[in-house]
This record gives structure tokens, sequence and C-alpha cells, in this order.
């Protein structure tokens, strides 16, 4: 359930990627302004968890979850019938705010139940669908696209939010009794944020969280023009392409419960950012040097997913262990910042000139940027060992 709840931010983002040439040439815009409307999509994850986070602690997770799944619903309806740039953009932001929902309570509700490696190894389940939604969403809006507009694509999306709503309202249990609950108002909120934010190893695994998740961005910001516009592929065959570097994706996650039995998390998530960096500096000289063309870019691209797909999972694990009393509220910092992160860096692609080289110079700086803050900030040679016991529901 909540596997199919967390896809529903993934898909939003993803599907519409094939059509973007189309969108563009459609409402008479260009490349960046089209572009930010992808930006909309990740300021409004990244606002709304702020928002649902903090009611889930106070209110419980079911009711919240059910309320951003109609409202993604609502705003997936309108956007199918947007009459220019300026509007969807404006719906893609309220899209967003809707997918919040799942992403940070399916995070939330994993704390309640579980801590330490356990938690990290239902964090890889979890991204393992947030690897897979890639894989089909470009996929199935090629495949929507030879039979309808980019406008179809946004049905598509209304249709899987409809179909998610009663199944989560009957399915889906409550993780959070009343006796757990944390004051509501916005005098809680603020303080229960004041104490994450005071937290420096936590703030700082929220940062290297954030930039990993900025170089997966920029991949998805930059390859529909890369693919397409640079190196010549069809709707479909980028679908394929955009597909395989999910693929790497899903096997990092997959790999991750196998390293977790020897490792700790923060031993895992050091090796994966140290080896997405060097992958980072690999693929921004392959880029800037032309050598192997196409393959070339995308042996570059899959080693640097394959590293963020055993960091997005442990940086997590290790963040919410420090917190678990208020998890929604973490889990909303933590979603938040990684995709405000994604929405301020995703632009930056179109900027550079959404050229093999700008995606590359992003991707490799987001990792860099990680690096540095895993080294000096969080520091993970001195956390201690989270334990591996679940807690009780």
């Amino acid at each position: 359930m909540l596997g199919a709840l967390i896809a529903l931010g993934p898909l939003t983002i993803d599907m519409y990627l094939p059509a973007l040439p189309t969108i563009t040439t459609e409402l008479m815009t260009t490349e960046s302004v089209v572009q930010l409307t992808l930006t909309g999509t990740l300021l409004g994850l990244g606002l709304g968890q702020l928002v649902v986070g903090p009611l889930s602690d106070a209110l419980g997770r079911k009711r919240p979850l059910l309320a951003g799944t109609a409202l993604h619903l609502l705003a997936s309806l309108l956007c199918a019938v947007a009459p220019n740039v300026a509007v969807l953009g404006a719906l893609r932001v309220l899209q967003g705010v809707g997918a919040a929902a799942g992403a940070v309570i399916a995070l939330a509700i994993v704390r309640d139940l579980y801590t330490g490696r356990p938690a990290a190894t239902m964090l890889s389940r979890l991204i393992l669908v947030m690897g897979a939604a890639p894989i089909v969403a470009p996929t199935l809006g090629g495949a929507v696209l030879t039979v309808t507009s980019w406008r179809g694509v946004f049905v598509v999306l209304a249709v899987f939010a409809l179909v998610l709503l009663p199944i989560a309202a009957r399915a889906l249990p409550e993780t959070l009794p009343p006796e757990r609950r944390r004051t509501a108002g916005v005098r809680g909120t603020l303080r229960d944020y004041g104490v994450l934010l005071h937290d420096r190893t936590f703030v700082g695994l929220v940062l290297v969280a954030g930039f990993a998740m900025a170089a997966l961005l920029g991949y998805v910001a930059g390859s529909s023009f890369v693919m397409q516009d640079q190196f010549g592929l069809d709707q479909q065959q980028f679908g394929l392409v955009f597909g395989s570097g999910a693929a790497f994706l899903i096997a990092a996650t997959q790999l991750n419960p196998v390293l977790l039995r020897r490792f700790e998390p923060r031993q895992v998530l050091l090796g994966a950012v140290v080896g997405g960096a060097t992958a980072g500096l690999v693929l921004l000289a392959v880029a800037a040097s032309g050598f192997g063309g196409l393959v070339g870019v995308l042996a570059g691209v899959w080693l640097t997913l394959f590293a963020v797909g055993l960091a997005l999972p442990n940086a997590p694990a290790v963040a919410l262990a420090l917190h678990g009393e208020a998890a929604g509220t973490a889990a909303a910092l933590l979603g938040a910042v990684q995709f405000g992160v994604g929405a301020a860096i995703s632009p930056v692609v179109g900027l550079l000139g959404n050229d093999a080289l700008a995606m590359a110079a992003v991707m490799a700086g987001g990792l860099l940027l990680s690096l540095g803050v895993l080294l000096t900030v969080v520091r993970p040679w001195t956390l201690a060992d989270l334990e591996p016991a679940p807690v009780a529901a």
C-alpha cells in the first residue's frame, strides 16, 4: 500500500517527460519555461510535506494522506485542461502538494514501526518503488502519447489517484495511536522544527539526502532534451533509455538490504556518496570530451544513479532514527529539502544549455556537495550504531 502511494510522486514528476518538447511547441513557450512546470511540481512536493508532516503527527497518518491524494486527483484533472503554461505550472504545484502526502507519510509510517537496520531495509523497498516508477512512467507516458495528446497523461494520473483513494481508505491501518500524537497548532509545529534544525547531525543528513536527490532530479530535468534533441531519440526510445537508468537505481536499492547485513547504514551511506561523487566526475569528463557519445553518457549516468540508489535509503534511515518522537515532522523536513533542492537545481540544467554537459555538471555538483556535507558536518564515523530491533506499533 505504501509503495503504491509513494509512487504517486515519481509518476507525477516523470510521466509527462516525453511530452516536454511537444508541450513547448503547443503552448508556444521555451524549453526553460516548460521545465519550470517540473520545478513547480518539486516545489509543491517540498512545501506540501512541510505542512502534511506535522499534521500527520497531530491528527494521525490516515486523514492527511487521504486529503492529499484527493487534492492530487483534482489538480490532475485541471492540468488536463490547462490553457497555457502559466496555469499548467500553477496546477503542477498543487499536484505536488497532493502527492506530498504519500511521500512524507510513507516515511513516517515506516518510522512508526521500525528503526535502525530494519528501517533502512524497509526504506530500500520504498526506494525500489521510486526507482521502478521512472521505468514505468516515461514508457507509459510515451504509450499514452501515441493515442492522445499530452493532456491525456494528466487524465491517467487522475485515474491512478482515483483508484488509490478507496483502497487507502479501507486497507491502510492507522499506525500512530492517539497517545503518541503531538500537539497540533503553529506553535507546536514551529517548536518541533526548531528542535530538528538545532540538531547539526540531522540537518547534515537532510542536506546529504537533498543534494543526492538533486543529482537524480538533474537527470530527470535534462534527460528528455539530452536524449531526444541532442542524441535524436524518439519518445518511445527515450522512455526505454530513461528506464534503463532507473534499473540501476533499483539494483542499488535491492543490494542495500544485503549490505546492511554486514554494515551499518552510516557506513553504506559514506561509501555510496564517495562512489557517487567519483562517478559524477567521470560522467562530467565524458560529457565534456564527447568520448563514447550516447553510450559513454549513459554509462556515466548509470554509475551515478547506482550510487544515488544506495545513498537515498540510508540517509533518511539514520536521520529518522534520531527523532522517532516526531517522525512525521522529521520526514517532512527530509522530503521538503530533497524536493526543494531539486526544485532549485532542475532549472539550472536548462540555464546551462539542456545538453549532456549541463546535465552532467548538475549531477556531479549535487554529489560533490553531498560528499562535502557528509564529511564536514555529519562525520558518519562519529555516529553510534543503530539498534536493529523494531519499534512496537
